[in-house]
């Protein structure tokens, strides 16, 4: 009996373009590294998409994996964060070339940190990449670069990157192979009478709360991660199909169009491009404290930031970071306010703190302008009732 039989059948909504993420879960062989037994059939879906005209991003996992099975005669080499750097830097050749073997297309490499979703530059520059190999008839596979990416390798974030990989190169679906057919109301690894889930149409703290442990022995995710992938994707308007990437009946039912798994909505309306990268890509480490007033101006008057309303900066921020706003505990509202891209330094921005405008050339001895984060640089991060 396929995996998947008890889940009903739905529709998947019409698409152009899809991002398809791919667990180590699903990659990884028994005996160690990388087998082909699941990943032929999401290949194969890919293929058959790509001869309806419909265009596909792979965000695959399985680097480390990969490069474990070639040193598994090491004992002695750990399993601290050096050591899965440098087994990811060893296993990313295989792993593409797993994918190259199961694609009659040419495949392409896309190594991604968050470095590059933060800065705007780079992260425009990664958007006309991916475009470019789309057009180019070239299948992207895309990963984190876990050689340098020291929190995301840690998180094990690939499902957070598909969502924001999805929002960037304007994707119609987010696709999420998993190890288990659908999104249950309990653990169904614990709980025999846990019900799969559907449809969700909104993601909300009780849904969260459903979310259990990683299933898999390899991969550092579970299913929080995917429902923060599916939630940020429907603040991008993008639907996120969740399924069992194990169950061949099951993937290739959606080259059909047929979804047997959960279908997370999204809103018919899509956030601003500029807005949701604000709201989503990450921040530096530190904040700038703002008073009660310059708050309330920020999240409801819609207004800049300007150095008379700020405490403090906390941190070693630069000019052009992606900083978060957070207002005075004293006001009976702390918490982030908003984020953006700062226009000061945390150094610069302690030494025009409380000062006006036409003070910050005397105290730096120049200037960058009269806001420390313009609005169109800034978002709101209660607007759209997502935490960044």
């Amino acid at each position: 009996m396929s995996p998947s039989s008890g889940l009903s059948a739905q529709a998947l909504p019409s698409w152009r373009r899809a991002v398809l993420k791919v667990g180590s879960s699903l990659l990884a062989a028994d005996g160690g590294g990388l087998t082909p037994r699941f990943a032929g059939a999401l290949a194969a879906f890919i293929a058959s998409s790509h001869a309806q005209g419909r265009q596909v991003v792979l965000v695959s996992s399985g680097a480390v994996a990969a490069g474990r099975a070639l040193l598994r005669a090491r004992e002695t080499l750990g399993r601290d964060l050096a050591a899965r750097q440098a087994l990811a830097a060893l296993g990313q050749a295989p792993m593409i070339g797993l994918w190259q073997a199961l694609s009659s297309r040419p495949v392409a490499q896309v190594l991604l940190t968050h470095d590059d979703l933060r800065n705007r530059r780079r992260y425009l520059n990664a958007r006309a990449t991916l475009h470019g190999l789309l057009a180019l008839d070239v299948l992207p596979v895309v990963n984190e670069n876990d050689t340098v990416a020291v929190d995301e390798l840690k998180l094990g974030d690939n499902d957070n990157l598909a969502a924001i990989v999805a929002a960037l190169i304007d994707a119609d679906l987010l696709l999420i192979a998993s190890d288990v057919a659908a999104l249950y109301d309990a653990d169904p690894r614990r709980q025999a009478t846990a019900r799969p889930i559907d449809r969700i149409d909104a993601i909300t703290p009780a849904i969260i709360a459903m979310a259990g442990g990683s299933g898999s022995t390899v991969g550092t995710g579970g299913m929080r991660t995917k429902l923060e992938a599916a939630q940020k994707a429907a603040a991008a308007g993008i639907v996120t199909a969740l399924f069992n990437g194990r169950d061949a009946d099951a993937v290739q039912a959606l080259a059909r169009g047929v979804l047997h798994g959960t279908l997370f909505c999204a809103p018919a309306s899509r956030m601003q491009a500029r807005k949701y990268w604000l709201l989503h890509v990450p921040a530096v480490p530190g904040c700038i404290h703002v008073d009660a007033g310059a708050a309330r101006a920020i999240s409801e008057g819609g207004a800049s930031l300007l150095p008379k309303g700020i405490i403090d900066a906390v941190g070693e921020f630069q000019r052009g970071d992606m900083v978060e706003i957070v207002g005075d505990s004293s006001s009976g509202e702390p918490g982030v306010v908003a984020r953006g891209i700062t226009q000061y330094g945390a150094a610069e921005i302690n030494q025009i703190a409380r000062s006006h405008t036409r003070d910050i050339k005397q105290r730096l001895g120049y200037s960058y302008g009269e806001n420390v984060v313009h609005r169109d640089d800034l978002v709101i991060t209660s607007e759209f009732g997502v935490a960044p």
